[in-house]
């Protein structure tokens, strides 16, 4: 979710929405800190967990719009006071954002469609520092059949920014997801020399000496982080044995994935294909870039450090790892 988009958009349509932010979680809980709902007067996006926490929290939030822009922060123990099984506490802040707050608004949904961008801001003597956006992983995904066109829709609404690639004509559908860039080149392998550092590769296309042509050329470039070849085992073991006839370094063989997709299930329709890899795609992603919560670090300054402005003693500093503070009226994007 672009979440100051979706601010922007209800406050433009409706005058204001309210956003729900964990804050604070001990023990157990449905949702990390970082998780955020959007409440509308008769809409939500996103969400903190389900259950009796997000239901009481949407309604709490739906009574405070009228207010216009404000803030209130809570705390819930899960068990005793919602009878949810996670047992944990969690703490919560919800605010409202009205015509007041477009300006800043507006800046943040701008920042946050170019990546990722941090914004300092105070509640009282309270000093927070947040992360938003996140940079989609680059994906090339050669071929436009089956189950490149499941997994087109698998991955729509991840993170993923995706260059997909076939050498045939009039093979890409009329409508694409925004996240999408469909290339038709008559030299596929081309399309590796301009990925960025990282990117993750797909490869599936219509001939499996093209396909191997793409994870060769891939294999040698060690700038893909993922290299996946749909396939079964046994055309896994005729590509290896022809990339050690190739002289393709055994470190590189050893990176491809094939096939593809959490193992276990045994279906071959392209929709649980494409379930499945985008399942595994998600884990490559997050075992290079830890998900961290949208709001990284958070510090009650006046906690030891006189919320002066002085840097952040030791304790501080650890204790930055474990709040945060939502970006509320006064806050500021510094990068």
């Amino acid at each position: 979710m672009m979440l100051w988009s979706t601010i922007l958009r209800a406050i433009e349509t409706e005058g204001r929405c309210a956003l729900v932010s964990v804050v604070k979680v001990d023990g157990s809980s449905p949702r990390e800190v970082g998780a955020r709902m959007i409440v509308r007067q008769d809409d939500i996006a996103g969400t903190i967990g389900g259950g009796s926490l997000e239901w009481q929290a949407m309604i709490a939030a739906r009574e405070l719009l009228p207010a216009g822009a404000a803030h209130r922060q809570t705390t819930h123990a899960l068990g005793p006071d919602l009878g949810q099984c996670c047992g944990g506490r969690v703490e919560l802040v919800t605010e409202v954002f009205d015509a007041s707050s477009l300006s800043t608004v507006r800046e943040f949904a701008e920042r946050e469609r170019k990546g990722t961008f941090t914004a300092t801001g105070r509640i009282g003597n309270a000093d927070f520092i947040e992360t938003f956006g996140r940079k989609a992983r680059p994906l090339l995904l050669f071929g436009a059949g089956h189950v490149g066109r499941a997994l087109i829709s698998a991955l729509a609404p991840l993170p993923f920014e995706i260059a997909w690639i076939d050498s045939r004509t009039d093979i890409f559908p009329a409508e694409m997801p925004s996240n999408v860039m469909p290339l038709r080149r008559g030299d596929p392998v081309g399309a590796l020399a301009g990925a960025e550092f990282g990117s993750f590769v797909l490869v599936m296309t219509h001939s499996h000496a093209l396909d191997f042509e793409i994870v060769e050329s891939a294999l040698r470039d060690r700038r893909f982080a993922y290299i996946g070849l749909i396939g079964s085992a046994t055309k896994r073991a005729r590509f290896i044995s022809r990339l050690r006839a190739a002289k393709v370094p055994d470190d590189r063989i050893d990176a491809l994935i094939c096939p593809i997709g959490l193992p276990g299930l045994q279906s071959k329709e392209p929709a649980v294909i494409a379930a499945a890899t985008a399942a595994q795609l998600l884990l490559a992603d997050e075992a290079l870039h830890p998900v961290m919560p949208r709001s990284k670090t958070a510090v009650l300054r006046d906690a030891c450090c006189g919320g002066d402005g002085s840097p952040f003693c030791a304790p501080c500093a650890e204790s930055a790892n474990a709040m945060i503070r939502p970006a509320t009226r006064g806050a500021k994007a510094v990068r």
